[in-house]
C-alpha cells in the first residue's frame, strides 16, 4: 500500500498515529478489512450463543440452523434500509442497489431483518420466540461492538469536528492538514460492549423469556440515539435523522414494556429452560427396542 493512498488517523489522548489499509491481499484474493471484521463480530456471536444455548433451552444445532436462517435476512434488510433512505444515489443506476460490496449498510435494517428471520425460523422450528430474541440480542452486541470497528478501516462513520479529549484525527492528504472528529464508531463500540457486559450477567437472572430482548432495544436505541445525533453521515426523512428518530421511538416503547413487565408477577418455572429440566426423562430402551417400566 501506498502510505499516500490513505488518510492516516490519530487519537492525540492516547498518543496513537496509524494508517491502515482497507484491503488485505492474498494472492489473487483481496480481502476487505470492513467485511473481514464484520465476519468475525458474527463468528464470535455464534460462538458465544452456542456456548450459552443450553441456559436457554435451545439446542445447539438450532442455533446453527438459525444462522443460516436469519443472516440472509439481516444483510438483505440492512441493504434495503440504507438504499431506501438514500435512493438519490441509485436513482440513476437502480441496479447498483445489487453492488454490496461497494458499502452501503444500515445497522437498523440489519435488526429489523433479524427479528423477521427470527420469526420465522422460531415458527417453523417451534421454539419460543422470547428465547432466541434473547440469545440473538446478546449476540448482536457481541457482532455490532467489533463490526463497528470495520468503519474505522474505512474511516467512515465519523462525526462533527471536535476538539474534545476523545477527538480522533483524520490527516487530509488533500490539504496536508489533520482534521479532528468525534470518533462515534468508537462511542458506538463501547457502549455495545458495556451493554453487551451488562446484559450478559442479567440474563442469568431473567424472569421471564424475552426480558434481554427488551433489554437489549432499550439499552442500544438509548445510546444510538444519543450517539447518532453527533453523526454527518446520517440517513434522512426530510429533516429528521431516521435511525434516530427510531432509536427513541425503541427506546421509549422497550423501557414502558420493562417497567410494565416489572410489576408483573412472574413464575421462572415458564422459562423455556426451567419447562424442559421439568419435563420427564424417556425411560430407556431395551434390547427388544421397547422402553423399560420405571
Amino acid at each position: 500500500m501506498n502510505p499516500s493512498d490513505y488518510s492516516s488517523i490519530s487519537f492525540p489522548f492516547l498518543g496513537i498515529e496509524v494508517n491502515p489499509g482497507r484491503t488485505l491481499s492474498l494472492g489473487p484474493l483481496t480481502i476487505h478489512y470492513y467485511g473481514l471484521v464484520i465476519a468475525v463480530g458474527l463468528m464470535l456471536a455464534v460462538i458465544y450463543a452456542c456456548r450459552r444455548c443450553k441456559q436457554f433451552g435451545v439446542k445447539q444445532d438450532d442455533i446453527l440452523d438459525g444462522v443460516l436462517w436469519i443472516t440472509p435476512f439481516a444483510i438483505v434488510c440492512a441493504r434495503a434500509y440504507y438504499c431506501i433512505f438514500s435512493w438519490a444515489d441509485y436513482a440513476d443506476n437502480p441496479i447498483s442497489v445489487l453492488y454490496i460490496w461497494n458499502g452501503g449498510l444500515a445497522i437498523y435494517g440489519g435488526v429489523l431483518g433479524a427479528a423477521v428471520g427470527v420469526l420465522i425460523f422460531c415458527r417453523i422450528k417451534k421454539i419460543k420466540i422470547g428465547t432466541i430474541l434473547d440469545l440473538v440480542a446478546l449476540g448482536f452486541l457481541i457482532g455490532q461492538s467489533i463490526g463497528r470497528w470495520g468503519n474505522f478501516f474505512n474511516r467512515e462513520a465519523f462525526g462533527a469536528a471536535t476538539d474534545s479529549f476523545f477527538r480522533m484525527g483524520l490527516y487530509n492528504t488533500v490539504t496536508g492538514a489533520w482534521e479532528y472528529y468525534h470518533p462515534t464508531f468508537l462511542y458506538e463500540s463501547l457502549w455495545n460492549a458495556a451493554g453487551f457486559l451488562l446484559l450478559h450477567f442479567l440474563s442469568k437472572r431473567r424472569q421471564y423469556d424475552g426480558q434481554i430482548a427488551l433489554g437489549y432495544v432499550a439499552w442500544y436505541g438509548l445510546g444510538r440515539c444519543l450517539i447518532e445525533g453527533l453523526r454527518v453521515d446520517s440517513l434522512y426523512w426530510g429533516s429528521f435523522r431516521v435511525s434516530q428518530v427510531l432509536a427513541g421511538i425503541s427506546c421509549a416503547a422497550a423501557v414502558c414494556v420493562l417497567l410494565w413487565q416489572a410489576f408483573r408477577p412472574h413464575d421462572r418455572a415458564k422459562l423455556l429452560v426451567n419447562q424442559i429440566a421439568a419435563q420427564p426423562e424417556a425411560a430407556p430402551k431395551t434390547d427388544d427396542g421397547s422402553q423399560q417400566e420405571t
